[in-house]
């Protein structure tokens, strides 16, 4: 359907902008990961509205639980 030198070029030209947003979100993610070691994860706890933080993820104030698992019923039933 196309040339051989056309699909070298589309080739290397996905991969590069493959490994260009793979190298975006590596970025990020470490950048996220700094921040979060740096505060001691106070900044994810930090809109929670409890005194006490021990207690933040259980509170309905608090947007972040990072013991709760996130799973829509339509992905545990297969239908998602």
């Amino acid at each position: 359907l196309f040339s051989p030198l056309l699909q070298k070029w589309l080739v290397f030209t996905l991969s590069t902008s493959s490994c260009l947003g793979c190298l975006s979100c590596l970025l990020g993610m470490a950048t996220s990961i700094g921040l979060t070691l740096g505060s001691q994860g106070r900044a994810l706890l930090a809109p929670c509205s409890l005194t006490n933080v021990a207690l933040a993820p259980v509170s309905r104030e608090c947007p972040f639980d990072p013991t709760r698992v996130y799973v829509s019923p339509q992905w545990a039933v297969g239908w998602g």
